[in-house]
């Protein structure tokens, strides 16, 4: 009989070994294991864990379904809800969500949410069922400008409503953030996020990458000339925010955005790569979330030292504690309380260190963080080759700045409605990293439901 009080534990990677591969780390449940953990649900008569789901998964109903052995049921109750669950079950900060409020978790450990979500995508996958169906078309047509998260989620969620939908990509591939920027290791691409896009093409949406919307065509054509009747932008946030220091445009200097995409999307890992990266003997990462852990990661798995500095404590962290765990598990060296003022620089402008003062907390700030505080006459170099700055990035302008009455706010993120991602331009629904800024897979694709839901609204009436 199981532990109730203590989840079922997941096999992993060793640290050693994982940290000079790109295999993915967490290995998932068995069938014996999912079914075991299953067992440890309340099933409780009003969920909180459904609550906690930004795209209100009925958590309870999957997960009984699991504890009975019906694998088939289970991902149908996860399909009516997210187009994503393989990526989410990944991905996901369940612990300050669903299983945040798990009331599993008062007395011990919160049933393992995001693990299940994760087995009974994979076993669904694995044996070839699709869960989701398109509607009977309705004769409408909506354009989706973003194959990422809340692009993808809102176009799924159209065509099984009955609308044609065609997603505009910039990129090559379709998958946004979830190709470019969560790496292998935590995210398999052909793996999963391949098959997950594909379950999206199977309910009739439709996907044209290379096709920049703002150059190749505007939001005002699709509208206007190509018979659209509503369009949904979801084109995230990925202008990288810079702390604006000397020396920071050295050779040697990425963002963590170009540092991702390079490897993530571009394969820049790999030996045979159009496009090799110089990861260095010795890499500084700047910051302290998600995406900083995937720099500093990766980073690794190149070959080098890697130096994680963030100003604040360990307790600040924004990155997600089995990211921070896996990451010190692995050799990342984590630099807390440190702030780099200037990068310093050779001859030929390569990066040779880094100059840091050293921080203290002081009292919160707007975020409700305690404020960080240079303490006098503690700078210090750190020598090193390599630096990735990793602080959050921006929307792009390029939508905005062509398309007539839509307005943005101070940031420059497209001003929606949150219940239902309307704008201020009739027809145009945003959601995700752009209304918001750089946030989480699984808000985004809150966002994009809602928008379908909305545009769903204002269709019907017309």
């Amino acid at each position: 009989m199981a532990d109730m009080m203590k989840r079922v534990p997941v096999a992993e990677q060793e640290p050693k070994v994982r940290a000079k591969n790109f295999e993915e780390v967490c290995l998932g449940y068995t069938e014996k294991e999912a079914m075991e953990e299953a067992v440890r649900c309340l099933n409780c008569r009003n969920p909180k864990c459904v609550v906690g789901c930004p795209v209100s998964i009925q958590i309870n109903e999957f997960i009984h379904e699991v504890k009975e052995g019906n694998f088939e049921k289970a991902a149908e109750v996860i399909a009516r809800s997210s187009a994503l669950p393989a990526v989410c079950g990944r991905v996901c900060p369940q612990e300050t969500q669903c299983e945040g409020v798990c009331i599993r978790g008062i007395k011990g450990e919160p049933v393992a949410i995001g693990k299940l979500e994760r087995f009974v995508a994979d076993w669904a996958r694995e044996h070839g069922f699709q869960a989701a169906q398109a509607g009977a078309p309705n004769g409408k047509k909506v354009a989706v400008i973003g194959a990422g998260p809340a692009g993808l989620t809102c176009a799924g969620d159209l065509a099984k409503l009955g609308y044609d939908v065609t997603i505009f990509e910039a990129f090559h591939e379709p998958g946004g953030v979830l190709q470019y920027g969560i790496p292998e290791f935590r995210l398999p691409k052909t793996k999963v996020v391949g098959p997950e896009i594909e379950n999206v093409k199977k309910l009739g949406v439709k996907i044209l990458t290379n096709v920049f919307v703002g150059r190749s065509i505007t939001v005002d054509e699709l509208l206007n000339e190509e018979g659209f009747d509503a369009v949904f932008l979801g084109t995230g946030a990925g202008l990288p925010k810079f702390m604006n220091i000397p020396g920071e445009s050295a050779n040697g200097v990425f963002s963590a955005n170009e540092f991702l995409t390079r490897n993530n999307l571009m394969k820049a890992y790999l030996p045979e790569s159009d496009t090799p990266m110089r990861a260095g003997k010795k890499v500084v990462v700047v910051g302290g979330g998600n995406v900083a852990m995937d720099a500093a990661r990766t980073a690794l798995r190149l070959g080098a030292e890697v130096h994680v500095v963030y100003r604040r404590s360990e307790e600040e962290l924004p990155a997600r504690k089995e990211e921070v765990h896996h990451a010190k598990e692995e050799g990342i060296i984590f630099d807390l309380l440190q702030n780099p003022i200037e990068i310093l620089v050779d001859e030929n402008d390569w990066v040779t260190g880094v100059k840091i003062v050293k921080m203290e907390l002081g009292e919160p700030d707007a975020s409700g963080r305690r404020r960080p505080i240079e303490i006098p006459n503690s700078e210090y170099v750190m020598d090193c080759d390599t630096v990735i700055m990793s602080l959050g990035t921006s929307p792009n302008p390029l939508i905005s700045s062509t398309t007539k009455g839509l307005d943005t706010d101070r940031r420059g993120c497209i001003i929606a409605k949150e219940e239902n991602g309307e704008t201020t331009k009739t027809a145009v629904y945003a959601g995700g990293d752009a209304v918001t800024g750089a946030a989480t897979v699984i808000l985004a694709m809150g966002a994009g439901k809602a928008a379908a839901k909305g545009i769903h609204e204002f269709l019907s009436k017309k």
